[in-house]
């Protein structure tokens, strides 16, 4: 996106005299496009969302158009600081120019007549700084595309990952209902084949669970509902069950008191199968995972209720080098094999939700490991709450001046 000739348009109010046609001529002999109005409030309404600068005459701003402009100015996005011109009548201050001076932000008072060259000068300048601003816009835009675009890669690789783990966990107990469905098929005695059969449908049971979490993955609600953080903790570790036995990984719930937290159920899964997911990749072979749950208060902020889930393991931990930026973009532990977005990804979906995520970690030790804690309110709060509850824990953390 680029600013088009409308954006760097100059809005012309000069009610009386010759002074909109002068300064619209000077305007259009240097290529400045300008739109000449007789009125302060047509050139609100003429303007529409498209202006470089505005140039008005003293005589045209009322004391209630002030008021209306100020409205304007505080609707523009944060990256917009739209430029005031006001064209002054000689002699002493006037009570307009002192009340304008302060809601319209940024203003230049230029005293009539005013040298072409003033004028010009003032006006470039305004609208040099006006290109940056929509340069700004652009790359403000452009970084919003790109993090839609990385959340979806993410999403699409935890798909993949997930479809893999589920393949693996299905594979299992197929093969043993396969395998039991052919002993039941040569067995001579009924007692055993019914013990057969009872073996078979656990199997199958177990198949069906999986894909039953599967599922809940998948088909979660697109609004913020009642979500129990400790069934969001058993449906990913079905998913790694297969994992974890295998790679004889202990697992030790601890699972207190929780109340029901107000969450998208879907992306907290995403979230917890990340978590886990990162531990075993760490941890590797016979280690231990500790997932604890808990009703707890936010750090530095205790007037804040929740629930808080630690997820600790006994694995190689993370270099101090990256611990720092682990929840950046295109930072990973795992080399070629992982994306460098799940932390990323996890950390604004924790946000969203007006939480907190930290991390501590040891490398290189006999006692290396990585616990990360997950802190969730039990209100689903807007970004704009998160970060203020946020900046409230910094603040509470920070020493005193």
């Amino acid at each position: 996106m680029t600013e088009n000739a409308d954006e760097l348009r100059v809005i012309l109010v000069a009610p009386s005299g010759r002074d909109g046609e002068l300064v619209s001529s000077l305007l259009e002999n240097y290529n400045i496009s300008c739109l000449l109005f007789p009125t302060s409030r047509e050139a609100r309404i003429g303007m529409g969302t498209s202006a470089g600068i505005v140039i008005i005459a003293e005589e045209a701003l009322s004391l209630s158009e002030i008021d209306l402009w100020a409205a304007e100015v505080r609707a523009q996005p944060s990256w917009s600081d739209l430029f005031f011109i006001f064209l002054t009548i000689p002699g002493e201050r006037s009570q307009k120019r002192m009340l304008a001076q302060q809601p319209l932000g940024k203003m230049e008072m230029l005293e009539r007549p005013v040298r072409a060259e003033t004028l010009i000068g003032t006006v470039l300048a305004a609208l040099r700084s006006r290109r940056r601003q929509f340069e700004m816009r652009d790359h403000l835009a452009a970084i919003r595309l790109a993090e839609v675009a990385l959340r979806k890669s993410e999403k699409l690789a935890v798909a993949g990952r997930l479809a893999l783990s589920i393949s693996h966990e299905i594979n299992n107990p197929l093969e043993s209902v396969t395998n039991l469905l052919y002993l039941i098929g040569r067995s001579t005695s009924l007692p055993n084949a019914v013990a057969l059969a009872e073996t078979a449908s656990q199997e199958l049971a177990r198949v069906s669970e999986i894909v039953t979490q599967t599922l809940q993955f998948y088909r979660s609600p697109s609004k913020p509902t009642l979500v129990h953080i400790t069934e969001i903790v058993d449906s990913a570790l079905t998913l790694y069950q297969r994992r974890l036995d295998s790679a004889e990984i202990e697992v030790e719930r601890d699972f207190r008191d929780c109340l029901p937290i107000v969450a998208l159920s879907g992306e907290l899964r995403q979230v917890t199968l990340n978590l886990i997911g990162n531990a075993v990749d760490a941890i590797g072979r016979q280690g231990r995972l500790r997932i604890r749950a808990a009703n707890a208060r936010q750090h530095g902020n205790g007037s804040l209720r929740g629930v808080r889930l630690t997820i600790a393991d006994t694995g190689s931990g993370i270099h101090p080098d990256v611990r720092y930026t682990i929840f950046e973009p295109f930072v990973s532990t795992k080399g070629d094999t992982g994306t460098g977005l799940g932390l990323w990804l996890s950390s604004q979906i924790i946000r969203k939700h007006g939480g907190t995520i930290q991390v501590k970690s040891r490398a290189r030790s006999a006692h290396s490991g990585t616990v990360f804690s997950v802190f969730l309110p039990l209100e689903f709060q807007s970004v704009a709450q998160a970060d203020a509850n946020l900046g409230n824990v910094v603040a509470a953390q920070m020493p005193p001046a």
